[in-house]
């Protein structure tokens, strides 16, 4: 496929996700090990299926074939639509599932309807619920499942999970939701579920959603004024929350208890765990400075806090915890004792496990292992993080803990080549109903990515002895089938500047090295993202561009992940400072080592925060940048959401000063701390929006326009009918691509 080619296949294969093996669930069964993903069937085909590795034989079969079921793939709900949106879901068919303790069943909705599939058999059942159901989740044994329909909780039966069973709602409220989560915690915490079963099955925690309070905002299509305009419980920042609470439902007789904690303590439920360990909730108030864990007593509703830490800033929430260790508990806590920039912690009960300088990402499991020659067992936690030396790649670390010894922190991918790796630990099923095999071990999965390596490698790990009690190793590719990128990204990366930024520049693939480049700054460059990493999926738009006769800078600045507390709470009350400061400050630093980059002709782009700094640089640093292309665009921080915003710029009524710092547009409709544009050159604005952005709304891009427009400052408007903020149609995501760059062939001539 030629270059010109490649919008049309970065939008047909969504952003070349699809055929990629995801969502892994490896478990030891009675049976033996096996793991469960979802993959399409090639690289550009967008329906998803439920597929079966077996270790012991290296066979990988299709459990459930989405199409065959005969279900209708594009029938959402507005709730299921609304998950999909939070999660940035961009494919069809079976995408999320989930597995019971006991290994025997999985459940899903397709097609508007839940469905069941039992592990061993492959025999699939499709159940008569309430209409719309939502997050199916099977009880431990498998003999019940949960689901969140209408706007409340509902209870599947399974006698037998060979034949449909029956349902019946547990807690429904009118006007309230129960068993979802609210926008917030869907979008900025991490928190897409609203109920947990407990390890017995007779009960569950369920969140109770009150949005009644919470603005209600409205979304409407002007290319259809025939059609009904939908609300959306958004609450800005400064504006009311939801109000969450958490119950203990019985799941015989129905009946309620309400959890309590100090009101201090927690407006935001951030998360909650249940099963074998006590039920366990995090806690955080509204200005997010503290962190609290409490466990709670099922019976009465009493909750007791356990662990407590803060931050003068804010306290960040971390993927995977917390969680229990036997009787001890694992945090990630950002430690400023723990190397000159700080260091973001795996923690036990409030001691820290994990060296100066390693942040860690994530926390992806953690139990026992057996101790050799039949000693002591040992105690394994497994996390992502980032080595102190460099941000742009991620490994698996294993923390290992012996008795009586300190913590050893290994990895076996930190001295290879730099990339994006991660691990998915495999699990016992502990509810199985018989027996699991003593001479093996839960399978698991690792996902590699490196610059220079078209597409991810997938590999399936299992051990087992053999008779004689020899260990024995399998490793097991699973096929990846997306599409080959028709670009080959070939990013320089460095670390430019006094604050070392992390840069990724790109020239054309036919660069002889004889001509000046126009130059485009490709960032996010905000807080809780990162574009500059060892792997080649960041940069295969960048990549395409550059292959237009563009120079591509891509710089991650203050606030973005990697780099430790102190790196990230540079953006503390000013999100556009910081920020545009080192985006130029990069500029100018790899123009010293590249001087062919034309520091006269100098565009940005960007999308959602990247969209921001795109507009920010065009009207704050308009001497420097010729060209901007703000899409989807916070314009007026007061207008984006409470946990998001609040984090890192206050409430705005206790610092209005951060917000009048940050925003583009101010309450009057002006343009604050805008400098003049050049009358003989100014500056080329593009503004983009998807008019169903229910995320970043259109509002943003329309008075940023007013403000424009009353101000005399010429500038463009595109606006996108029925794209929310993920632009997921096909031919919307192509078009994008090369309308920009006409758009910055004509700014930059």
């Amino acid at each position: 496929m030629s270059a010109e080619g490649f919008p049309r296949q970065h939008a047909r294969t969504r952003r070349f996700t699809l055929g990629v093996p995801r969502a892994f669930t490896p478990l030891l069964t009675p049976d033996g090990p096996l793991v469960l993903f979802l993959r399409t069937d090639t690289g550009d085909d967008p329906v998803t299926h439920l597929l079966r590795h077996d270790p012991a034989t290296g066979h990988t079969t299709t459990l459930v074939d989405a199409r065959r079921l005969g279900a209708d793939t594009t029938g959402l709900t507005a709730e299921e639509r609304a998950r999909r949106e939070r999660a940035r879901e961009q494919a069809d068919g079976i995408v999320t599932y989930a597995v019971d303790a006991a290994g025997t069943v999985a459940a899903f909705v397709l097609g508007g309807a839940l469905h069941t599939v039992t592990l061993t058999t492959g025999v699939i059942v499709t159940h008569d619920t309430a209409p719309g159901p939502f997050d199916p989740r099977p009880g431990p044994d498998g003999r019940a499942i949960a689901y969140h329909a209408g706007g409340g909780l509902h209870l599947l039966e399974l006698d037998d999970p060979t034949r449909p069973g029956r349902s019946r709602p547990l807690v429904v409220e009118d006007g309230v939701a129960w068993g979802r989560a609210e926008f917030v915690a869907a979008e900025e915490m991490g928190r897409a579920r609203g109920f947990w079963w407990a390890g017995d099955g007779r009960q569950l925690a369920v969140a109770r959603i009150d949005e009644r309070a919470v603005a209600s905002w409205t979304l409407a299509d002007p290319a259809d004024p025939a059609a009904p305009a939908r609300t959306h419980r958004y609450p800005a920042a400064g504006t009311r929350n939801a109000d969450v609470g958490l119950w203990v439902v019985d799941v015989d007789s129905g009946t309620r208890t309400e959890v309590a904690w100090e009101p201090r303590l927690g407006e935001y439920l951030a998360a909650v765990s249940w099963g074998r360990d006590p039920l366990t909730v995090l806690l955080q108030p509204r200005d997010q400075t503290a962190a609290h864990v409490l466990t709670v007593d099922p019976a009465t509703g009493a909750s007791h806090p356990v662990r407590s830490w803060t931050d003068p800033c804010w306290v960040e929430l971390v993927p995977g915890v917390p969680r229990w260790l036997g009787d001890r508990l694992l945090t990630v806590e950002d430690r400023a004792d723990l190397g000159p920039g700080g260091s973001r912690a795996l923690c036990l009960d409030g001691s820290a496990l994990t060296p100066p300088g390693l942040q860690v990402r994530t926390v992806v499991g953690a139990g026992d292992l057996p101790g050799p020659d039949g000693g002591d067992g040992l105690e394994v936690v497994t996390v992502l993080a980032s080595p102190e030396h460099d941000p742009t790649r991620i490994d698996a670390y294993e923390v290992v803990l012996a008795p009586g010894r300190d913590a050893v922190v290994r990895s076996d991918t930190a001295d290879e080549d730099p990339g994006i790796r991660s691990v998915v630990p495999g699990r016992a099923c502990w509810a199985a109903p018989r027996p699991l095999p003593t001479d093996q071990e839960p399978p698991w999965v690792e996902t590699t990515a490196v610059v220079g390596a078209p597409r991810p490698t997938v590999t399936v790990g299992w051990r087992s002895r053999d008779e004689r009690g020899q260990e024995r190793l399998a490793v097991d590719p699973l096929e990846v089938v997306s599409a080959h990128p028709s670009v080959t990204p070939r990013p320089r990366l460095a670390a430019v500047g006094q604050r070392e930024l992390r840069t990724a520049l790109l020239l054309p693939g036919d660069d002889d090295g004889s001509s000046a480049l126009p130059v485009v700054l490709d960032p996010y460059g905000g807080p809780h993202a990162q574009r500059v990493l060892a792997a080649p999926g960041p940069y295969l738009v960048s990549q395409w561009l550059a292959d237009q006769g563009f120079a591509v800078l891509v710089t991650d600045g203050r606030g973005s992940p990697g780099r430790g507390p102190v790196w990230e709470r540079g953006v503390h009350r000013d999100l556009a400072g910081p920020v545009l400061e080192d985006q130029i400050d990069a500029l100018h630093a790899v123009a010293q080592q590249e001087p062919r980059l034309d520091l006269d002709r100098v565009a940005i782009r960007g999308w959602s925060f990247g969209g921001y700094l795109a507009a920010l640089a065009v009207l704050r640093a308009p001497e420097v940048f010729r060209a901007g292309i703000a899409g989807a665009p916070v314009t007026d921080w007061r207008l984006y959401d409470t946990h998001y915003t609040e984090r890192y710029l206050g409430h705005p009524d206790d610092d209005p000063g951060a917000y009048q710092r940050s925003s583009l547009v101010d309450g009057d409709g002006a343009l604050p701390h805008a400098r003049p544009w050049s009358v003989t050159r100014p500056p080329a604005l593009l503004l983009i929006h998807g008019l169903a952005d229910d995320n970043v709304v259109a509002a943003h891009t329309l008075r940023l326009s007013a403000a424009l427009l009353a101000d005399g400052r010429d500038h463009r408007v595109l606006p996108l009918s029925g794209v929310t903020h993920m632009t997921p149609q096909e031919t919307i995501a192509e078009r994008l691509l090369t309308t920009q760059v006409r758009f910055l062939r004509d700014s930059l001539g």
